[in-house]
């Protein structure tokens, strides 16, 4: 369309450009009256005729292709003027295909990088469905974990940075999904990169991606973590292994949303909410300069910690109930009652590896069990260290720890006697202990236990018998 300027210097001939006709003058004085202003505006360009043609093709007007004398009139004739409309016609096309092939060629790059993202995004998915538990929930009725799940309800609406601290096997990884489930970016995708498990020199590419030839063995582009995340939430799991040449980074776009991938210039930007979680104790590393102390303030906006199992013993029984639950059916296990004394066993146990440990024991407890009953196999006697309701641990000695031997004639002596030495029929022994009769009898003589029987009248002695 013609510009302000054109429409105000030549009021009679815009409107007819406009319309898309061709305007030919053979002389400027042939104008009419009222094109005054337009033969003025001519005549200071030194223009004595001129011929203009639009530059039609389809999808409307492209331009106008003109042509002047300045030197001496000329009259336009009619072969002249076929040959130039002809012209214009084709300098139209010419713009057109040009036009065309611009917007193909954004079209393509915009369609490639879209099917880069959605590729990513896929593999990333795959990755995640491969790595998602069986339940996003933590379980248990303890004060110290509700109090951690009002953080997540107070943090998850916001977009605020989050910082998971916890011992390993707490459940980090679940308080994690648990926010992004809970957030506003619940439909966009929950990506993961832990820090700890690659090698510094690509957990940049990880999380910025890079181009092809970027470094030996990038043999094509990839799309960073960053990228992939973008509208949604992004873990940081094992932060505090992060190395750090690359905090620096990790600094920026946290501030800024802005990266570049590796081998290129380009800044790209990701609205990615980043929850970070680690086992280590990142303030005592930034006192100490292997954590940058700057990047530490910026994770910890919204910190959360986890407490350790042995802070939380009350919710064992239903972490108990839930995980026999769980690995039955997949096990083809018929475990339906978890004795009181196993629950007490395990609620004695320390849990180094907290929850995570208990649920590896449910599940090599289940194995081991053929009846009805979870049977739980021996917990390691170094590890209970805590004693229950507070009271004060005292030095442990050799002489305090028993045999493995010595465990297990205990355990089936106290099981016997629970069940009135029944070794067959209901509620025997050997179906609590979640064993065979015979496999029980033969571990009885092993040990040396042997059933009490009653006094016979006359003597004080008394004799022991296998059941």
């Amino acid at each position: 369309m013609p510009s302000p300027i054109f429409e105000s210097r030549f009021p009679y001939l815009a409107p007819r450009l406009r319309s898309g006709s061709a305007v030919v003058v053979n002389r400027i004085a042939d104008l009419p009256p009222e094109a005054a202003a337009d033969a003025e505006a001519l005549s200071t360009l030194g223009i004595r005729s001129m011929a203009t043609f639009p530059l039609s093709a389809t999808g409307g007007s492209l331009g106008w292709l003109s042509f002047g004398a300045i030197r001496q009139t000329h009259t336009w004739t009619e072969p002249e003027v076929r040959r130039l409309r002809l012209l214009a016609g084709a300098f139209a096309n010419a713009m057109l295909r040009r036009r065309k092939e611009v917007e193909l060629k954004a079209a393509l790059a915009e369609n490639l990088a879209l099917r880069e993202r959605v590729e990513a995004e896929n593999a990333v998915w795959r990755e995640e469905v491969l790595h998602c538990r069986e339940f996003d929930e933590l379980v248990g009725e303890s004060i110290a974990l509700k109090r951690v799940l009002l953080q997540v309800e107070q943090v998850a609406p916001t977009d605020s940075t989050v910082l998971v601290l916890g011992e390993t096997g707490t459940g980090k990884d679940l308080i994690a999904t648990a926010v992004h489930k809970r957030s506003r970016r619940a439909e966009r995708p929950l990506i993961r990169v832990n820090c700890a498990a690659l090698p510094a020199t690509l957990i940049e590419s990880e999380l910025f991606g890079h181009e092809k030839g970027a470094f030996t063995g990038a043999l094509a582009r990839k799309v960073g973590r960053f990228e992939v995340a973008d509208g949604g939430t992004l873990v940081l799991d094992e932060i505090g292994e992060l190395p750090l040449e690359l905090q620096a980074k990790l600094l920026r776009v946290l501030q800024s949303g802005e990266f570049e991938r590796l081998g290129s210039t380009t800044t790209r930007r990701s609205d990615a909410r980043v929850i970070a979680s680690t086992n280590r104790d990142l303030e005592s590393m930034a006192r100490e300069g292997t954590f940058r102390a700057d990047l530490y303030y910026r994770l910890g906006v919204f910190p959360i910690t986890l407490p350790p199992l042995r802070e939380r013993r009350e919710d064992i029984a239903l972490l108990t109930a839930y995980f026999v639950e769980k690995l039955r059916a997949k096990l083809d296990r018929q475990v339906t009652r978890i004795p009181d004394h196993t629950i007490a066993e395990l609620m004695a146990y320390d849990w180094p590896g907290n929850v995570r440990e208990l649920e590896n024991i449910v599940e090599r407890s289940l194995i081991l069990s053929s009846g009805s009953t979870l049977s739980v196999e021996r917990l390691p006697v170094a590890d209970r260290v805590r004693p229950m309701h507070g009271a004060a641990p005292g030095p442990e000695t050799a002489a305090d720890i028993r045999t493995l031997e010595q465990v297990e004639r205990d355990h089936i002596l106290a099981a016997c006697e629970r069940c009135g030495w029944r070794i067959n029929g209901t509620g025997n022994a050997a179906e609590c202990l979640g064993i065979n009769p015979n496999t029980l009898r033969s571990r009885m003589r092993k040990l040396g236990i042997l059933r009490p029987a009653a006094p016979r009248e006359g003597t004080r002695r008394s004799r022991r018998t296998l059941p």
